[in-house]
């Protein structure tokens, strides 16, 4: 008898529809998957056999062909198990039930039966409704992560017999119900907050700046200034997710195997990899490819301490998903696309030893050595940036401060800030001004002739690319909508200016 069922495979972020085939024929005992299926579904045929016979059901001596449809996309993971089983049982008469047209199942089979959970669920779930289908079926570990997902149903099952029963109307199993209420709150869960960060007020002028429009930002200062320490804290001020924002980091964390016992993520990323890092880690890659740390960081913080520390080779490769907003991974069998739309937060020393130009030690490296030092770091890279600020250390006498702002009062202009922006790119699109696009800029980023022509003369004089003409007109713009100002000022541009101490 043959059985149709559906299941789902996922590429990158994108969802393909698998229509699962069993034919159980007469004929010597004979076990085949079709359909271009890598090692992990080739095996599920001893995972499948053996869960169904320890379900108490006995497999009959027969021929069996399961057939991947459509033959000519490559099929990964454990995910096709339980469709696999579903539909052996539906072709033996086992499962009664047939109108399976709007349904899919996914789940990984353990040998007793039970259902195992797998990653990737949620992208699963919205690609599936995406493609019509009105309930899902998993197990019951993934229930919650799936029950985001809109328009479909969810259930949830412990093993293969429940299934079985339920399909067979031997047992009721309600639908997994997701509450949106109070899921997001904007108090700062973390113990780092501002406070703790006596003096460096310009510093944390630009921090809040960077968060406000998520703008790439490059400290550099003697070791122990304080730039590891605000950076950390910088998640604390980070501007409330939205909903769909959260969907979209959820889904890659998801693929990623990051959620545990969470449903949803509902604060933004911060990745801190160290300098030792892959360059596969970092941006992704694998046979059946991964996100990579710049993907985990989406729409949330990657910050590079001592930036200067990492290899060459691996901060080049983050030239172009810092201007593109996505990483392109081509392998010989797949090729995925990931969303990176993160804000870059990096740190370095200004010369090998630490100390050039530090009011409390002198340097003792050569003006060779400094160079040398300062040339891992490329002109096209230093222009993804920015932001770029002199960190210096603080008087000590600054250490007794009480009154310092904290972390809850700047978050609040963010979000302001971030509230005009949400409001004014509505039909655009994009969430932050650092997204913004050449027309964008001269849609929303306009200045009078003064202003213009004052900025004409600074690129001249420090002999300036144009995308460095965009990069202030941005931050200009960030700093109007922390003030609350409809247009853009020539205090805005020259503020702006003054955080580019690496343009000299």
């Amino acid at each position: 008898m043959l059985s149709f069922v559906k299941s789902m495979c996922l590429q990158g972020l994108e969802g393909v529809l698998i229509n699962v085939e069993v034919d159980i024929s007469s004929g010597l005992p004979y076990w085949e998957i079709v359909g271009l299926p890598d090692t992990n579904i080739r095996e599920s045929k001893d995972r499948v056999k053996t869960a169904i016979k320890n379900s108490g059901i006995e497999l009959l001596s027969r021929r069996y062909v399961i057939n991947l449809s459509p033959a000519s996309v490559r099929k990964n993971g454990a995910s096709l198990d339980l469709a696999i089983a579903i539909g052996i049982l539906i072709s033996m008469k086992i499962i009664k039930c047939t109108n399976l047209r709007d349904t899919i199942l996914i789940g990984e089979l353990s040998l007793n039966g039970d259902l195992v959970g797998i990653n990737g669920v949620l992208p699963i779930c919205i690609e599936a409704q995406k493609c019509g289908i009105k309930r899902i079926i998993l197990p019951k570990v993934n229930a919650k992560e799936a029950s985001v997902a809109e328009g479909v149903d969810v259930i949830g099952i412990r093993n293969l017999k429940e299934l079985i029963d339920f399909f067979n109307g031997k047992k009721k199993i309600p639908e997994e119900k997701f509450d949106r209420n109070n899921i997001f709150k904007s108090v700062n869960k973390s113990n780092l907050d501002y406070c703790d960060v006596k003096g460096h007020e310009i510093s944390k002028r630009v921090l809040e700046i960077a968060a406000a429009g998520s703008h790439n930002c490059l400290m550099i200062g003697s070791p122990g200034s304080g730039k590891t320490m605000m950076a950390k804290r910088l998640p604390s001020i980070l501007p409330n997710l939205s909903f769909d924002e959260s969907l979209e980091i959820t889904q890659i964390h998801s693929i990623a195997g990051n959620l545990k016992d969470r449903n949803i993520i509902t604060e933004r990323p911060f990745r801190a990899p160290h300098h030792t890092i892959s360059e596969k880690s970092l941006i992704g890659g694998g046979k059946n490819p991964k996100p990579g740390e710049v993907s985990l960081a989406h729409l949330g913080v990657l910050f590079l301490d001592e930036l200067l520390e990492f290899n060459k080779n691996i901060i080049e490769v983050l030239r172009t998903p810092m201007e593109d907003k996505k990483i392109n991974i081509n392998r010989l069998e797949s090729k995925v696309t990931y969303p990176c739309n993160f804000m870059t937060i990096a740190s370095m020393n200004p010369c090998p030893c630490g100390y050039y130009g530090s009011n409390i030690k002198e340097c003792t490296c050569t003006n060779v050595k400094r160079k040398n030092y300062i040339s891992k770091l490329s002109r096209p890279l230093l222009d993804r940036f920015d932001l770029h600020i002199q960190v210096s250390s603080v008087n000590y006498n600054r250490l007794r401060d009480k009154k310092i702002e904290k972390s809850l009062e700047i978050r609040n202009r963010v979000n302001k800030a971030r509230t005009i922006q949400i409001n004014r790119y509505t039909e655009d699109r994009i969430y932050f001004n650092s997204d913004l696009t050449a027309n964008m800029i001269e849609k929303y980023c306009n200045i009078d002739d003064d202003t213009f022509n004052l900025l004409k003369e600074y690129l001249e004089c420090k002999k300036l690319s144009t995308r460095s003409y965009s990069k202030i007109l941005k931050v200009s713009r960030t700093i109007a909508d922390l003030e609350n100002e409809e247009n853009i000022r020539k205090e805005h541009v020259l503020e702006a200016i003054q955080y580019r101490i690496l343009d000299s």
